[in-house]
């Protein structure tokens, strides 16, 4: 079996930087124990498998170590290659999250994702020794992802997070946060649970943060950047009950998986 397989870099300009994808183009869905094992040899934070089901797409994001529930990233690297051999504005998946969509922006691409807001607060205590630092705030959102909000930059950019520790933690990944200089804020992300310590730029993670910065910055157009080893940015809005996040993406090799 023949699958055409695509490697993106997303948000990014650059090549090998941003947060790489695989991207599978199914004619048929194959079982889901190979669909891990082809995201597990990929080795990437996620690989996406999309397929047609009568008139709809349907897509699916496998990380090394699990399905995602909800992937940004791959999402967009998915839009980035369909969007680059169709002659179209706007493409519409349906997935595990409901209905989502990529759409051509400028020389950027931008998805529609749903807000998670945070809701929970929680005692910021609770994670110092995770990430080596109290956080002033600890909340958590839909989704039962952790937000810790830091006092600046410097302390996102330089903090260790112990990733066991992180696991422990009764959040299915924790976001850290802080205001920005040369943006409007920055953040890393942690995810352990699903075989990611750090991801390198996370879309989902956006559904989060863009709508505590818009009610903290109020402002309804931010910019952002992610702190990681290959850093990345995004441009997003706060929609209410939905986001757009929007960024540049890179594509690295198409090619073709021999599956037997």
């Amino acid at each position: 079996m023949k699958v055409p397989y695509h490697h993106v870099d997303v948000f990014t300009g650059e090549p090998f930087a941003g947060n790489p994808a695989g991207v599978c183009l199914l004619e048929r869905w194959l079982d889901d124990a190979l669909l891990q094992a082809i995201a597990a040899e990929t080795n990437l934070p996620a690989t996406a498998f999309v397929a047609n089901e009568g008139d709809e797409r349907r897509l699916r994001w496998f990380a090394p170590a699990g399905e995602l529930e909800l992937c940004g990233h791959a999402t967009l690297a998915t839009g980035c290659v369909l969007l680059g051999d169709e002659d179209r504005e706007r493409l519409d998946f349906t997935t595990r999250a409901g209905s989502l969509a990529v759409e051509r922006d400028g020389d950027r691409l931008a998805l529609d994702f749903p807000a998670m807001r945070p809701q929970d607060e929680h005692m910021p205590s609770i994670v110092a020794d995770a990430i080596g630092v109290l956080p002033k705030e600890l909340w958590e959102a839909d989704g039962g992802r952790g937000l810790a909000v830091l006092s600046d930059v410097e302390q996102v950019r330089n903090l260790r997070a112990d990733c066991a520790a992180i696991a422990a933690l009764p959040f299915s990944a924790l976001i850290v946060t802080a205001p920005g200089e040369d943006c409007d804020f920055v953040s890393r992300y942690f995810a352990p649970k699903h075989g990611i310590p750090e991801d390198f730029v996370t879309g989902s993670a956006h559904c989060v943060l863009t709508p505590y910065w818009s009610h903290r910055l109020r402002k309804q157009h931010l910019f952002a950047r992610q702190l990681s080893s290959r850093g990345g940015e995004l441009w997003v809005d706060d929609r209410g009950e939905r986001v757009r996040i929007a960024g540049r993406c890179v594509r690295i090799a198409d090619g073709t998986l021999t599956i037997r």
